[in-house]
Order: structure tokens, then sequence, then C-alpha cells
């Protein structure tokens, strides 16, 4: 169904198709505020086809270890208690060192949605998760879910009993209108905060169990070995840490000469609220507290400004964020020494996920901007 996108050809939402994997990308940098429009918003599938599922027919079922095993139509869902809230969504693997190397020259100008594009922020409707687990009646020996979708690989992940009970939502809407097949139609998960994966699209059963079960893509797709771990794997990434990036100017953005320009991106963090955006035009010698625009929100993208002059002169601009635990957002250097690296340019073409370095832009005389993470 990727005719979907095609219906909005002036939006510059991006698609890549493989046998295994189809990604829509977010047009972060021509973005205004804090919510994507539906059409624009982005995805990931690891298939080759976007199921076409009749609402009619499609069926959400809870079972496992519950006192009443329960089966729910799209109707019945919706007659229940509903909730909207407005949440980002972000694959773990946004802004990987891999998606720099590989869409990225020095003065190549590539959009920043190939780099930091699987992100986007919505107004979700649907009905608490708990809401459904308290009358299917969960046994106490219960603490984890194990869940599937609709899609042709069935995709599967798990999830710890505490979170399904705090804030996570069936949604069967977004921004006001039925969730949009490319984005889980006629239902799916969505775990405020969490890394997109426990987001699960197309959302058919829900298995209630009693301890982890190590999915294939949390245990292959989704795991990579680092030193500071011994060289093995985490089994399980959560909460996003605190991100910000410049979408303008960005990466594929020409400034037309010396003067006025407002600086303006995006921070959020899964583990709250963005509480401080700092901008630097120096290449991170001084930093300047950024405008945060209302509304801020938990769990949920935060738009900053801030005014620049530019002289004219080669420059490296950047901002990073702080959030309502006292995260801040590191550089790059920091990060990897974190994870265990000595060398961090070393890992310029490697994958990585949950990489929330932050992010340079080098302007050049001329006006052009490019990425300048590994520089």
């Amino acid at each position: 169904m990727l005719a979907e996108a095609s219906r909005f050809p002036f939006s510059g939402l991006e698609v890549t198709k493989r046998i295994d994997h189809i990604t829509y990308y977010t047009p972060i940098q021509d973005s205004a505020g804090i919510i994507t429009p539906a059409p624009l918003h982005f995805m990931q599938t690891h298939a080759s086809e976007i199921p076409d599922l009749d609402p009619k027919e499609h069926r959400l079922t809870i079972h496992g270890m519950v006192e009443r095993p329960l089966s729910f139509t799209l109707d019945e869902l919706k007659r229940l208690p509903s909730v909207s809230r407005i949440h980002f969504v972000e694959c773990h693997g946004n802004g990987s060192p891999a998606r720099h190397s590989d869409h990225e020259k020095k003065g190549s100008g590539v959009p920043i949605q190939f780099v930091h594009g699987m992100t986007s922020c919505s107004e979700w409707t649907g009905v608490l998760l708990s809401v459904l687990l308290k009358e299917a009646g969960v046994k106490k020996e219960a603490s984890w879910l194990v869940y599937e979708g609709g899609d042709p690989g069935k995709y599967t992940y798990t999830l710890p009993l505490a979170k399904a009970m705090d804030d996570v939502m069936v949604a069967y809407a977004q921004n006001g209108e039925p969730v949009r097949p490319a984005q889980g139609h006629p239902l799916r998960m969505l775990v405020p905060g969490w890394e997109g994966p426990f987001s699960v699209k197309w959302l058919k059963h829900i298995k209630v169990v009693d301890q982890p079960y190590i999915t294939w893509n949390e245990a292959m797709n989704h795991s990579i070995p680092r030193p500071d771990l011994g060289g093995k794997s985490r089994w399980h990434h959560f909460q996003m840490a605190p991100k910000s990036v410049i979408t303008r100017p960005s990466s594929g953005h020409t400034l037309s000469g010396p003067g006025f320009y407002e600086i303006t991106g995006l921070a959020w963090s899964g583990y709250g609220t963005v509480r401080r955006v700092e901008i630097s035009i120096d290449g991170g010698k001084t930093w300047k507290d950024a405008r945060l625009q209302a509304p801020i929100l938990r769990m949920a993208h935060t738009r900053f400004n801030f005014d620049w002059n530019w002289d004219g002169q080669e420059t490296l601009i950047q901002s990073r964020c702080t959030d309502d635990q006292g995260e801040t957002q590191l550089s790059v250097a920091e990060l990897y020494k974190n994870w265990g690296y000595t060398d961090y340019k070393s890992q310029d073409k490697t994958r990585a996920i949950h990489f929330n370095a932050i992010q340079p832009w080098r302007i050049a005389k001329d006006g052009s901007v490019y990425d300048a993470m590994f520089d």
C-alpha cells in the first residue's frame, strides 16, 4: 500500500522499500510546531507490504494468564472509556551512525530526514491497555505481555506488565482520524516514551505471561554487542534518552547570505518532559538557552527556537537537551566513551541503537549545510 504516500506528492515524505523492510521518513526539516500530519508520520515495517485489514473483521484477543480471555471488535473497543494524548514515536535506530555514513558526504546536502526522520509526534486516541487487562482479570503470577501484529511477518514484542498497566494505549485514531494503514489500521499499541518497536502496529493478539519471551526481533535484529557489556548485548531497551536536533538550518539547506536566521528544532525525552534546550553557534565552546515553545508535554516533541545573526563565516551549530530527570544529551565522544569505545570516529559506519548524541551541522562560507557528526 505504498500508494498511500503517493497521494501526497508534494509532502516531502520519502520512502525506501526492501524485500524485508519498508520505511517512511518524516520531512522534519520542513516541520512546524510539534504535531506530525498523519500522512507524513514515519513508519517502519519488517515486511515487503503493508497489510490491508478489514476493520469489521479485525479482532483483538487477550489471553494467557487471565481469568477471562477476551476478544474485542473495533466497535466494542470504541464503546469503552477513551483517552487522547500527544506522544512521540521514535525508531530505536533513528540517527544511527550508519545512517550518517550511508546518506551523508561532506557538502552533499542530503536532507536531515534520512538521518533523523524516523521520529514523529501525534495525538493518539484509544483505550488504556490497563482497562482491557483489568477487564480480563490478570492473574497475580503474571509479569509480562507478549503481543503480535497482523502483518505478514506477525511482528511480535514483549512488554513488562508494570508499563502496560501504567500509560500504554491501544490506539484506533491519530490526529483526529482513524489510524491509517501504514500506521497500524485498525489498531496499534502505543507505548509512550519507549523505543518504537514496542508500539506494534496492526495489533491482533496480547498474551499475558510470567516471563519475558525473547522474540526474534528482540534477540536478533534489535540487539547489538557493545564493549561496555563485555561484548554482549542487552536483551531489553526501554526509554528513549533525551535528544534534540536542529531541523532548520540543517543538512540539505543553504543559507542565502549573512544576516538574521531563526534556528529551530525539536527536542524530546522518553523519561519525561523537556526542561531546557541549549544552542551553540561556535562548535560547543559556548552555549545559550533556546526558547521552548508551548505546549511542553511529557514524552512528546517540544519545539525550540533561537535568534541568530550569521556573520558569513564557517561555523558549527548544535543543540543539547536536558529533561526533567536531569538527564542531558551527550556529545558523540562522551556517548561512545560511556559505551566503552576509545575512538568514536572508528564507529562512523556502524549500526547503533538508542543513539542520542548531539548533532552538529557545519555551515560553510557559501551557506551550504552538512552533517558534521564524525568530522
